[in-house]
């Protein structure tokens, strides 16, 4: 059952700019994060891996749910894609001029105060493209074509890091990024225009609602069990992200691989995604999103454990083989996840509430991306990687557990 009203299908215009975008801006984003924490890894401790992390899942958390105000305030989603796009590119800019481990860290968590905005945005505009009978497919095919934008910036980071010093490997970033910036003067957006004026008060008005919702927002949490699935996300990105923080180091430095094999085996993941993302997103218009939602929280601690056994063979080619496996698990079941979790959130929010919910999405990703990091990071500071990754993804079998007992079907296929 649908809150929303049926949306025009994009255009082929709109579809083809908004898979240019996935790519360009996840290839910017994929390339930036990777690197930093092969280049903080070569200077500092886990921990100082895992608190790059933690600052841009901070940023995501605190400006989720002030851009989604925003944006259902005024309505105009367009300039706000236009505006976070080209701010978080900036963002960037000082590292091409000097990278110092503290400055890394800072622009990371700048980069995420934009980048926050432009998620929020970007997949209203993707779920209302597709309409309500087609929404499912709409946020597949923009995620395939962001996986294709993770491939390209894994593969080649391990190459780059390599020949490039960090300033200039920073300024590929920054080239990427205006690249998605242009092209978002591409998009219209298919959401109803908002004659509201945004003021000071209302602003704090409701981004305090969002973060402690009553009345009316509560009724939705409890009837859907949307609450909950956002709880659930906290616990899942707590194993997610603090695994995602310093798996490239763990790789380098325990598994044993090169940079360049490591890009590679990184790669993976959205290799899988290109097709898993629009084959999911088709399926949850055939089956519904519990199912997905459900399955792709438990496969996070899942990939968790699957890694640490690359840790048991001696030959590399086994160790390849086994960490490789990590991130195919890591893509099917991120892929039931978010696309399940996207057309959720789109199936039951009022259409003037869609890009508060989906902006809460990030903070619950934001919040769980924050302590996860941190978690690992001291952990693997008194431990190790694999004690790590093998504690946290207790919380992702947690949270499957609590959703699935907790969430109301919302899609039923006619």
């Amino acid at each position: 059952m649908g809150v929303n009203q049926q949306a025009r299908p994009a255009s082929r215009g709109q579809r083809s700019a908004l898979a240019l975008i996935g790519v360009s801006r996840v290839a910017c984003g994929s390339l930036f994060g990777t690197a930093m924490a092969l280049y903080i890894g070569e200077q500092g401790s886990p921990f100082a891996v895992s608190l790059a992390y933690a600052a841009f899942s901070f940023g995501l958390f605190v400006f989720a749910p002030v851009w989604g105000a925003i944006a259902d305030i005024t309505g105009r989603r367009r300039a706000i894609l236009i505006g976070t796009a080209f701010l978080s590119t900036l963002a960037v800019a000082p590292l091409t001029v000097t990278a110092s481990v503290p400055l890394q860290i800072a622009c990371r968590g700048l980069f995420a105060v934009f980048t926050a905005g432009f998620q929020s945005v970007i997949l209203t505009i993707v779920s209302e493209s597709g309409g309500e009978s087609g929404r499912g497919r709409s946020i597949g095919f923009y995620s395939s074509a962001r996986s294709s934008g993770a491939i390209s910036g894994r593969l080649f980071v391990g190459y780059l890091v390599g020949v490039l010093v960090p300033t200039d490997l920073y300024l590929v970033v920054v080239g990427l990024g205006l690249v998605a910036t242009l092209l978002t003067l591409r998009i219209s957006d298919p959401t109803p225009p908002s004659e509201a004026t945004l003021t000071a008060g209302r602003l704090l008005g409701e981004v305090r609602g969002r973060l402690l919702p009553g009345g009316a927002r509560r009724e939705l949490f409890e009837r859907t069990g949307l609450g909950w699935l956002y709880v659930g996300i906290v616990l899942r990105n707590m194993t997610e992200k603090g695994f995602i923080s310093v798996v490239p180091v763990f790789l380098v430095a325990d598994v044993g691989l090169s940079n360049v094999v490591m890009g590679a085996v990184l790669a993976v993941s959205p290799a899988v995604r290109v097709v898993s993302m629009y084959g999911f997103g088709r399926l949850s218009d055939s089956i519904g999103r519990k199912k997905l939602i459900v399955g792709g929280l438990a496969g996070s601690g899942v990939q968790a454990l699957v890694v640490v056994l690359a840790l048991v063979p001696d030959g590399q080619l086994a160790r390849i083989g086994i960490s490789s496996t990590a991130f195919v698990v890591h893509a099917v079941t991120f892929s039931m996840l978010t696309v399940g979790t996207i057309a959720f959130v789109a199936d039951v929010a009022p259409v003037d509430r869609e890009s508060e919910l989906m902006g809460l999405r990030s903070t619950a990703r934001g919040l769980g991306g924050v302590l996860g990091p941190l978690v690992v990071g001291v952990l693997a500071t008194r431990f190790d990687y694999a004690t790590a990754f093998v504690c946290t993804s207790v919380l992702a079998f947690v949270a499957a557990g609590l959703v699935g007992r907790t969430l109301t079907e919302s899609f039923s296929p006619e």
